[in-house]
């Protein structure tokens, strides 16, 4: 039976390639094989008789294949001895000709591939979930394959028809005496050629065969307006400028990073449109915030959610709009560390130094014991405590701005302990960023690889301090040797131009994120230690240089928190309100009662008064935990509806921050001292 189910394939594979002419003809054969195959129908000399012929045909058109490379080797040699075609010439001819040798032979392994690929599928079980999803998993290789293939044989049919065209401009060049005009434009075209051949990189060949790359199939969508034949033209050029929009089989969509042709200057339209759009509706949005009372951050997220996924969905760049608005927050550091001055800083360190190290201390605890109580995994646990125990920096420093603060003789500005506790809280998250490798191997293992796991946890602890030991010694010697000399070289390069003075500053910002960066410290800690470098000149350069970023950092900041809006979904939030609401309060309260716990413990006695003000402030939690919720999910350590429920407490507890916040300032603030923007 499988010897004459082989042969009814092979028959139905080869007789398509021959003869057939119309679709009833091939319902016809096909019906035929299956008779064949079930070994019904027709009598055993007939079905022998039909098979024969099938094979006779098949193998008529494989002998033909062959006599045809052989005329195309000969002709490839023709063309390359004959000294009456230029080179331009012969290029084409022979390149035409290895077209065609290689379009012959995929056909024939295509013949092949349909016929091994048919028997496997009926001598397959089709009750068996596995095997089927295996064979589909073979076909889409072949495929994805074959893709390729033709991919690169219409490109080389371009490659082809250039060089043709390169061969009817010689041969009319030669008929013929050329202008001085038109010599000078032949010369420039051979050099636009040559840099096109030098500035290619190849990036498709160089990485189809580099280990973990994978083909896949991706749809390729214009822009979607209604009126199409208005917009023909625009979708013409887009096309031919490779800005359309591509679709994998996931869902994830991609747009075009670099050009084949660098020599042509190109826009991201979708990312503009992203920009502009929230750019005017971001200012109604802030009045309405501003006009109940609420600050203008508010405003923007709201604006976020509006345009984002759970609203009009009329943003397409999410990342590139997500990673414009990270400069936010590294230019929102870099103030917050202007007005933290290294004096502040010495006076704080200790308290912002074990502050936050004995919050998150008694967060995971108290985490670990829910989650025992709830029967929760301890890997996930320690995340969800981890996340929640961080609070949001720029939220605080948005607080903060504009506030008029004057330390009483013996005490210990509120701010100053607030923005150091903030900044070790950052410190923290790049401890924990490093970490999650490790706890997401801990969430696998077992109780045998225990100790391993936390001999490694120690081992990237003790990597993390002695990576903020050298970014101290870092710091110690630009203040020392650099800051100054390089500070008063700006001042003299930039009287009249205020452009030296905020690229210098903004240069500067930038080499401290990569310095902290390449010290496997987060940027955030680089653009504050910036902040707090130059603040080391006095306070005539803070004003000035604070002058001339704060518009650069406040736009920045307005994507930022339009970023944040992309991931709140209100019609989530609805749904399980009192669950989140529920969640939500114990958060809060439960920081702000460990806050005012700790702060307890390690103020003077002088200072007291400001623990409530500090832990209001350190009563919500941070929006990096939508950065940490998503690493988190994709690595397996929480689910989708834990990373939601992360993602809501986390919107609503940024939410009720400026309520606490401004009873806290009421309660223990005396009233000249309380800042405008609350």
């Amino acid at each position: 039976m499988k010897a004459t189910g082989f042969i009814s394939l092979w028959t139905l594979v080869s007789l398509p390639c021959g003869q057939l002419a119309n679709p009833a003809e091939h319902e016809d054969v096909v019906k035929h094989a299956i008779k064949l195959h079930r070994g019904k129908g027709a009598v055993i000399t007939q079905r022998k008789q039909w098979v024969l012929e099938s094979c006779r045909k098949l193998s008529g058109l494989l002998r033909q294949k062959n006599v045809v490379l052989n005329k195309l080797k000969n002709a490839i040699r023709a063309v390359e001895k004959d000294a009456g075609l230029s080179d331009e010439e012969k290029l084409f001819q022979v390149h035409t000709f290895e077209i065609f040798q290689k379009e012959l032979n995929e056909s024939e392994n295509s013949v092949f591939q349909a016929i091994h690929g048919l028997q496997r599928a009926l001598q397959g079980d089709y009750k068996d979930v596995v095997n089927m999803k295996e064979s589909s998993r073979q076909r889409l290789e072949a495929l994805r394959e074959a893709a390729i293939k033709e991919e690169m044989e219409y490109v080389e049919l371009l490659a082809a028809e250039k060089h043709q065209v390169e061969a009817l401009k010689n041969m009319q060049h030669q008929n013929k005496s050329l202008s001085m005009l038109d010599e000078i434009l032949e010369d420039v075209r051979k050099a636009a050629d040559r840099l096109e051949e030098e500035i290619e990189e190849h990036a498709f060949d160089d990485n189809k065969s580099v280990r973990g790359v994978n083909f896949e199939a991706v749809l390729r969508v214009e822009e979607d307006e209604a009126n199409s034949k208005r917009n023909a033209s625009k979708r013409e050029v887009e096309d031919d400028l490779g800005l359309s929009m591509l679709i994998d089989s996931q869902n994830n969509q991609y747009i075009l990073t670099k050009p084949r042709d660098s020599t042509i200057p190109r826009a991201d339209h979708h990312f503009i449109k992203d920009i502009v759009t929230i750019g005017m509706l971001s200012l109604p949005c802030g009045w309405l915030c501003t006009t109940i009372g609420l600050p203008t951050m508010f405003g923007y997220i709201i604006c976020g959610v509006l345009l984002g996924p759970s609203g009009l969905n009329s943003i397409k760049s999410i990342v590139q709009v997500e990673t414009l608005g990270e400069f936010g927050v590294f230019f929102t550091l870099f103030l917050v560390g202007l007005e933290f001055s290294p004096e502040r800083l010495r006076k704080v360190w200790k308290i912002s130094l074990q502050g936050p190290c004995y919050m998150t201390v008694l967060m995971i605890a108290f985490g670990l014991l829910w989650g025992h109580l709830l029967q929760i995994r301890p890997t996930q646990s320690v995340f969800i405590s981890t996340c929640l125990s961080l609070s949001s920096t720029p939220l605080v420093s948005r607080f903060l701005a504009g506030s008029v603060r004057g330390d009483k003789e013996g005490d210990i500005d509120y701010s100053s302990v607030l923005l150091g506790m903030l900044v070790m809280q950052d410190v923290q998250l790049g401890l924990f960023i490093a970490v999650m490798p490790t706890l997401i191997q801990a969430g696998v293992s077992t109780y045998s690889s225990i100790f391993k796991e936390i001999l490694r946890i120690l081992i990237l602890i003790g990597q993390i301090l002695f990576s903020l030991a050298a970014v101290f010694l870092v710091c110690l010697v630009i203040r020392t040797y650099l800051i100054g000399p390089y500070y008063r070289k700006l001042h003299a390069e930039s009287k009249g131009n205020k452009e030296i003075l905020i690229l210098g500053i903004t240069a500067f910002i930038f080499l401290m994120l990569t310095i902290t960066e390449l010290l496997d410290v987060s940027m955030e800690l680089g653009c504050f230690l910036a902040g707090a470098l130059i603040s080391s000149q006095g306070h005539m350069v803070t004003e000035e240089i604070m002058s001339c970023i704060e518009p650069i950092r406040d736009f920045l900041a307005i994507i930022f928190f339009a970023s944040i809006g992309l991931h709140v979904f209100p019609t989530f939030v609805i749904y399980e309100l009192t669950v989140l609401l529920f969640l939500t309060l114990s958060v809060v309260i439960m920081k702000f009662v460990l806050a005012v716990l700790v702060l307890s413990l390690i103020l003077p006695k002088t200072s007291q008064y400001i623990k409530w003000i500090v832990s209001a402030g350190l009563a919500q939690v941070s929006e990096f935990s939508f950065v940490l919720g998503s690493r988190a999910r994709r690595a397996g350590i929480i689910s989708r509806e834990v990373y939601l429920l992360i993602l809501s407490v986390t919107t609503l507890s940024l939410l009720l921050a400026p309520a606490l916040w401004r009873a806290a300032i009421m309660k223990c603030v005396p009233r000249p001292e309380r800042r405008s923007s609350t």
